[in-house]
Parts: structure tokens; sequence; C-alpha cells
């Protein structure tokens, strides 16, 4: 491989922590080739862009990010890689400046690629619409307090409103054994932390005789990691087995994120979602019965089509009555090659933004209130390394975000502290113990 010609390399990643992981996997590789990895402010020789194709304005971040890596160094390739590149690599080829589009099978051999780009013929895009079951384990080293670790891709689900099948392919993972291997790796760094990350994390295993449950229990045996977070996980995925586990779990904190999309029977059904409200209150109610200080965040989706004043209503009523601590509230938005996007009964997208607007209240109320529970009492933290204008910041187990002073000693610690009062930042004030 031709080390000389480019020496470093510049990431920008957007989207879901999946896309951070594989883009810090990706990063080593350019440097064990002999990159040095730099900010984008760095005139870099090589650009790379994992894109995310359910970000809002997709199309505008890309072509904001070519312009600003152009003008920041004009003789540097530029590569775009992600859901974006995988789903339009014919639109994002058209931007004036990039030279690479790779899709979801090549992006981690983008190296071979670039080797291959030159000035004749430039722009290239491989990979445009096969799909495979390789599983290509990755995970995040940037951050020395918490990492991300990939133990899933793809999705076999094929929900109405999603593109993700489409741009990541069908559902894989490693087995139980190679994912505990990377997680070894990163129990070798500073990290503490881990989150579980990756489309359908449930899905662990599909297709073999090992199952998510499986890989929680050998991840738990692991040394030189303290915490174990679960990200965003299917309600008919989290059997009543795992919640029981977790709840048993010396390194899996209290922390569950848990999509809903809909308080209504109606439309999940048409969103072509895995189950049903009473399903999924159970698992609510089964989580807070064993861990009433678990703190769990809900997704949910307004103006999908055909929500009517009555549907909207059902999920408002529904969500003010359930016990849980935030919402992520997503405002449905047209994508093309799904289903969704043929149906009629379009919600205008004024009446969208008052829905999401109303949810977002809803959120804020739910999250202070699940902050004042705690008022006064101790729990430990894990703080985190940046300087916050002043400020280090870091979380509880149940994912309560505290503030003190800076004071570098606290760096990636875990500290004992009690739970003053909540600022107005909607941060706890604390005393370290």
């Amino acid at each position: 491989m031709g080390q000389n010609q480019y020496k470093k390399v510049a990431f920008h990643t957007l989207g879901c922590k999946l896309n951070f992981s594989e883009s810090s996997t990706i990063a080593r590789g350019f440097i064990d080739a002999g990159y040095a990895k730099v900010e984008f402010e760095d005139a870099p020789d090589v650009f790379v862009i994992n894109t995310c194709s359910v970000t809002e304005n997709a199309d505008k971040k890309c072509r904001s990010l070519v312009r600003k890596a152009k003008r920041l160094s004009p003789e540097a390739k530029v590569v775009m890689i992600g859901c974006y590149a995988q789903l339009k690599p014919e639109e994002i080829v058209s931007i004036e400046g990039v030279d690479l589009v790779l899709g979801a099978n090549e992006k981690f051999n983008i190296l071979d690629h670039l080797d291959k780009v030159n000035d004749q013929d430039s722009k290239a895009i491989y990979d445009k619409i096969k799909y495979t079951r390789e599983f290509v384990p990755s995970y995040s080293a940037a951050d020395r307090t918490r990492s991300f670790l990939k133990v899933q891709d793809g999705c076999d689900y094929f929900c109405s409103f999603c593109t993700i099948p489409l741009a990541r392919g069908r559902s894989r993972s490693a087995n139980v054994k190679d994912t505990i291997k990377s997680a070894e790796e990163v129990a070798k760094t500073e990290v503490k932390e881990v989150v579980l990350t990756g489309v359908n994390i449930g899905d662990f295993g599909v297709g073999t005789d090992e199952s998510f449950l499986d890989l929680a229990k050998a991840l738990d045996q692991v040394n030189g990691i303290e915490r174990f977070r679960i990200s965003s996980i299917e309600p008919n995925l989290l059997n009543n087995e795992v919640i029981h586990f977790v709840h048993e779990s010396n390194k899996f904190v209290p922390h569950f994120h848990i999509p809903l999309q809909s308080g209504n029977d109606e439309l999940l059904e048409k969103m072509r979602r895995r189950y049903d409200r009473a399903l999924y209150t159970d698992r609510i109610n089964t989580i807070n019965q064993l861990m009433p200080d678990c703190c769990i965040g809900v997704d949910v989706i307004v103006g999908f089509p055909g929500e009517t004043d009555t549907h909207f209503n059902d999920t408002v009523d529904y969500l003010t009555n359930l016990n849980v601590s935030y919402l992520h509230v997503f405002t449905y938005s047209e994508r093309a090659n799904t289903t969704a996007v043929r149906m009629d009964e379009v919600v205008d997208m004024g009446v969208r933004r008052q829905r999401s607007r109303q949810l977002q209240i809803l959120s804020q109320k739910k999250k202070r209130a699940f902050y004042e529970r705690f008022i006064g009492e101790t729990r430990e933290v894990l703080f985190e390394s940046n300087n916050n204008e002043g400020f280090i910041h870091g979380f509880t187990d149940n994912y309560l975000k505290v503030s003190v002073p800076f004071d570098d000693s606290l760096s990636n610690t875990l500290r004992k502290v009690k739970l003053n009062e909540i600022n107005a930042e909607g941060l706890f004030e604390v005393d370290i113990l």
C-alpha cells in the first residue's frame, strides 16, 4: 500500500452510537497503516465522512461537510461511507468534491479502495446493493471513559417507516466468544463503561443457539470493565429473563432505552411493530417492580401517516401515566423505499411539529420528576474527562447527570456523591464523599 501518498486522516461521524463505533474501528486501521488521525481543521490528506440516513436533512449536511473539507484542505481526498452512502450513492457521488463513495460492505476495506483513487477516475461507487451476513466487530476508543461496543448489525424487521434494513442489511452478529474478545480488548484500555450498541441488539445470535442473554451473562464476567449499559432494545426482545439478569448483575446498570413509537395499537400495527401496548406495559411494570430506581427512556414517533388526534391523544395519555424517565421524540419524515411513504392520510407538517413540542414538554416534566426522586441520596458517579466551561460532568449508574467544578483528578474515576439539588441546566449539584 502507498503509505506515503496520504499521511493524515480526519473523521466526521453523523448519527448513532453504532456509526461512532465503526468510525473508531476504521480509524484504527488507518493508524495501523501509518496515518496520523487528526481533527477536521488540521488540513488532513483524507477526510472520511460517516453518514446517516435517519438524521434530518442528510443531503444538506453531507454537502456542507464536503464544502468545509475542501475549504480546509483543497487537495485532500473526501470519502463518504455509512447508511446514506449506501442508500443514495448516486446522489452523494454527484456532490462536488466527493472522491469515493463506499457502501455497507466496503467501508471496512476503505484503505484498499483509497489506493485505487486517481485524478483521472476519482469518483467511484462500490457495493450499491450487495448485502452480506459477514459481521465486522467494532468498538469506539476515542473517549477514555466510555466505549461503544458493536454487538450486532442489520435488521430483519422492516418496520414501515425505516430504511435501516436497506442501508445495513440483514440481522447478524458475531458469536459470544468473539464478542467477548472485543470486550477484553476494550478492558485493556482506560475505559470504565461499555455501551452495547447495534441496530437491533436484542436479536444477537439470530439463527444460532446463542442469545442476547447468553452474551450479557458472559460480558458480566469480563474483568477490567466497571459498567455495562444496554442501548436501545426492542420491547419484544427485552424478555423477563434479561430484565431479571440486569437486576441481579453487578455490572449491568439500571438503565433501559425501549422504543415505543406509538401508544396506539392501530398505529403500531401500521408501523409493523412486533408488540402491542399491553406487552410494552408489562415490560415497563416488570422493570419498575424489580428496579424502582431504573432509568427508562422511550422512543416515540409523531405524525406517522394516518395519526389522528385520537391516536395522538392515546399516546399522550399512555405516556403521561407510564412510569418512564424521558422521551426521545422523532417527527416522522418521509423516507424513500419505505412502505409508509406510500400511505395516505399524510399529517400536516405544522401538526407534526406541534405534536412534537407537546411530547418534548412531557419529556422535560418526566425527566425532572425522575431526578427529583433522588435528591438527598448517595450514588456512584463515573466522571468524564472534558472541561465544560469550568465544570466536569458525570453519570450515575441510573443515568442521572451531575456537574461539579472542574478537577482533573476526578477524570475517569468512580466516586460516591450526595445528590443535593438540580441546577438551572437540569443537572445535579453534588458533594463528593
